[in-house]
């Protein structure tokens, strides 16, 4: 199963919350506010994401954190590496060092094919799809006539 750590999904909740208000800087305590998430992971991920360039801040009274740039420029694939490093599969998809069978091994290569496909769909989505609303069919159920039917 692939599996993003708990903090790439906060970086994502954090990410998606000052998107919608891109015209603004955000607090990290305003952020953990608005989130729900505690004040020390935000402002943890908001310095990762400054050191990534997917944030920018700003110090003083009027200062607080801010997109990079639009959201529309800002990948899903981008926000990943940023909090668990190049994205891929298997340990020899990024180097062969840390592998014992990779001398022997004939399918290396083809993980490569796998990794790319994976890259370009997280690139495909950004931050402005994350934001917006998911328009869901509606749901039916069925109440069975007996459980609303009592005679008297």
């Amino acid at each position: 199963m692939l599996r993003l750590s708990k903090l790439t999904d906060y970086a994502t909740v954090i990410l998606s919350h000052i998107a919608k208000e891109s015209d603004q800087t955000h607090s990290a305590m305003g952020v953990a506010e608005a989130t729900g998430i505690a004040l020390p992971t935000v402002s943890k991920v908001l310095k990762i994401l400054v050191n990534a360039n997917v944030l920018v801040s700003t110090r003083g009274i009027k200062g607080g954190y801010a997109l990079a740039r639009p959201p529309e420029n800002i990948s899903v694939a981008e926000v990943i590496s940023a909090l668990e490093g190049p994205i891929a599969l298997t340990e020899c998809s990024i180097s062969h060092e840390g592998c014992e069978q990779a001398s022997g091994c004939g399918i290396s290569g083809n993980w490569s094919l796998i990794n790319k496909a994976i890259q370009n769909a997280l690139e495909a989505v950004t931050l402005a799809d994350m934001i917006k609303p998911v328009n869901l069919p509606p749901q039916e159920f069925m109440i069975p006539v007996s459980s609303i039917y009592r005679p008297i």
